[in-house]
Parts: C-alpha cells; structure tokens; sequence
C-alpha cells in the first residue's frame, strides 16, 4: 500500500464552509477514481507564532492510500480529477506539497 499525502495550503484564508466543500469534492473525486482504497482529510491546526517560519503552512492535509504506484498514476488521470482541481484553484489558487511513502505506522 501507498499513502499519498498532499499538504494544501490556499493563499488566502477559506471561509469553514469553502473548506469544508474543498475537502469533501477532493474527497469524492479520489473516491470515485476507483483506484483510492481509503481517503481521509484533515484541517491544519496551526500553532501561535508558525507564520514568522518561512516555510509552506499547510490549510489543511489529505491522505489517499492506493494499491501501489501506477494506482496512484491512474487516480491523478481518471475523469473528473483535473476539473475539481482547477475549479478550485482558479476560485481559491493554492498550492500542494506532497509525499508518496509507505504506511508510517
């Protein structure tokens, strides 16, 4: 099994509602890819001073675990993928980092 762990972080706050639906159609669209066999989001929770680091703050992290590698390669291209994508970006831009490893636990 891989995880693909993605840390999103918007440029602007979200309103809870904006991210709630953020999370919920990235979510779906993974899920209904066929290739996700679990996919589980989370809201950052940010701690006192964190924005003085330079480094990229994460708005919330979404981990989808798939069979292997060309799972993870074919959910990335299944219909409906870039369109949640670049609806969301083009309404709220943002930016991911993200890790493919192994289960940490």
């Amino acid at each position: 099994m891989i995880n693909h762990t993605m840390i999103v972080s918007f440029d602007q706050p979200l309103p809870d509602a904006e991210l709630d639906q953020y999370l919920a159609d990235i979510e779906q669209v993974m899920l209904d890819s066929g290739y996700a066999q679990s996919v589980a989001t989370r809201r950052h929770l940010p701690v006192p001073g964190e924005e003085a680091i330079p480094a990229l703050i994460a708005t919330a992290i979404v981990q989808v675990a798939v069979a292997d590698m060309d799972a993870l390669a074919k959910a990335f291209t299944a219909p409906g993928m870039h369109e949640v994508i670049d609806r969301w970006q083009s309404r709220h831009p943002y930016k991911v980092a993200w890790a493919n490893h192994e289960a940490l636990v």
